[in-house]
C-alpha cells in the first residue's frame, strides 16, 4: 500500500505503507543518527509525540526483542525507514519489526527517501508532519498539521503509581520519572541500589516520606516549559540537602527551577554519536542523546552554578553542576544502551555521594 509523509511545508515523501495501515497521523518529525538500538528507540516515552526518522538505511535486521525495550510500548506516533529489512537473524527476537508495530496501532513508511528527507530536516529544522495513504484532501491534511501540537505530554507518560526496584538494598534513592527509561534503573541495580519510580506530580512530603538517600530526575518528552508543576516541586526539592542527579529533561527542568533559560533546538540531537566535552577533566565523551530543547548558556548564573559539560559540535550547554548543592544535570544519557558507555562514570559519582 502506497503511503505518504506530509510535511508543514508542502514537501511531500512517498513510501509504502507498514505497520498500522490505516491509521493515519500528525506527528512533530524529528530523525535518530542511530545505526542500532531501533528498539529502545521506538520504545523511548522521550519520543511521545513525535514521528521517528531512522537515518541509517536498514532497519528491523534483529527483529523485536521485549529484553530490549525502555518501556512496555512505543511511544514514537510514527516510524519513517528507508528499508525494512526481510527477514530477521537473532537468537533472541519474538517477532518482526512490521507486526510489532502493527499491535500497537503505530503507522509506518519505508521505501522512503531518508537521506533527503534528513537533509531538509537538518536545513529547514524540524516539521510537523502527516502519514496518510490518500493525498485527496490537502487542505484538511494541512489544516491537521497546523493544529498539531506535541503538548504537554510529561504526565501521559509518567507512572500513575509508586513501584520500586531492588528492596532492601544498601540505598535508595527515588526516581521522579517524567519518561523514564529502563536501563535508568538497571544501572543503579547493577551498583546495589534500589529505586523508587514516582509520578511526575508527586508532593515534596510524599518523596521525603520514602526516606531516599538521593533524587533522580529522568528524562521525559516534551517543551520543559510545559512541566510548571514539576518545576515548583524540583524547586522545592533542590533546597533539602539530599543529592540530586537529572537526565536530559530533569537537566532542563532543574535549570528552570533555578531561573535559567531553555529554548528550542533547530532539530535536535537524537542517536548515540555525539561528542561531549567534560569541562573538569577535559575528557571528550561519545554520549547517546534525544531532546530538542537545550538549557541556554548564558542564562546559567555563575553565582549559582557552572556549566561542566560542553557539547562539542554546537557548544551546547550538556552538564551543569550546582555551587553549594550536591545537585549534577546532565543532558546526555548516561545510561546509553546498546551504547556508549563513556559516560558510566556520572553514575558512579552520584552513588558515591549517596
Amino acid at each position: 500500500m502506497i503511503g505518504y509523509l506530509v510535511l508543514e511545508n508542502g514537501e511531500i515523501f512517498e513510501g509504502d505503507r507498514i505497520g498500522a495501515t490505516t491509521v493515519d497521523t500528525a506527528c512533530e518529525v524529528v530523525f535518530n543518527t542511530g545505526m542500532a538500538g531501533y528498539l529502545e528507540t521506538f520504545t523511548d516515552p522521550s519520543y511521545a509525540g513525535q514521528g521517528i526518522v531512522m537515518t541509517y538505511p536498514l532497519i528491523g535486521n534483529y527483529g523485536v526483542i521485549p529484553e530490549d525495550f525502555e518501556s512496555e510500548q512505543i511511544w514514537a506516533k510514527a516510524v519513517v525507514i528507508h528499508e525494512l529489512a526481510e527477514f530477521e537473524s537473532n537468537f533472541r527476537k519474538k517477532d518482526g519489526l512490521n507486526k510489532f508495530l502493527r499491535d500497537y496501532k503505530i503507522p509506518g513508511l519505508t521505501n522512503v527517501n531518508t537521506r533527503k528527507l534528513t537533509k531538509l530536516l537538518r536545513d529547514a529544522g524540524t516539521m510537523k508532519g502527516y502519514i496518510t495513504s490518500s493525498l485527496e484532501n490537502m487542505s484538511e491534511i494541512m489544516q491537521k498539521i497546523r493544529e498539531y501540537e506535541v503538548g504537554s505530554v510529561v504526565k501521559q507518560v509518567s507512572t500513575k503509581e509508586f513501584v520500586t526496584y531492588g528492596r532492601n538494598l544498601e540505598k535508595q534513592i527515588v526516581l521522579m520519572d517524567y519518561g523514564f527509561k529502563h536501563n535508568i534503573v538497571n544501572s543503579f541495580l547493577k551498583r546495589n541500589v534500589g529505586v523508587t519510580v514516582c509520578p511526575c506530580n508527586t508532593p515534596i512530603d510524599r518523596i521525603l516520606a520514602l526516606k531516599p538517600d538521593g533524587i533522580l530526575l529522568s528524562n521525559g518528552p516534551g517543551d520543559p516549559e510545559n512541566a510548571q508543576e514539576e518545576i515548583n516541586i524540583i524547586r522545592d526539592l533542590s533546597k533539602t540537602n539530599l543529592p540530586i542527579l537529572g537526565i536530559c529533561l530533569g537537566h532542563q527542568l532543574m535549570a528552570l527551577a533555578h531561573g535559567f533559560k531553555t529554548a528550542k533546538l533547530k532539530y535536535g540531537h537524537r542517536g548515540p554519536n555525539h561528542p561531549v566535552k567534560d569541562l573538569q577533566n577535559g575528557r571528550v565523551c561519545i554520549t547517546s542523546q534525544n531532546h530538542g530543547y537545550y538549557v541556554v548558556a548564558d542564562s546559567v548564573d555563575s553565582e549559582v552554578a557552572e556549566v561542566s559539560h560542553v557539547n562539542l559540535n554546537d557548544n551546547t550547554v550538556e552538564g551543569i553542576r550546582y555551587k553549594d548543592k550536591n545537585i549534577v544535570t546532565v543532558q546526555f544519557h548516561p545510561e546509553a544502551c546498546p551504547g556508549p558507555h563513556d559516560t558510566d562514570y556520572i553514575f558512579d559519582s552520584f552513588v558515591k555521594g549517596l
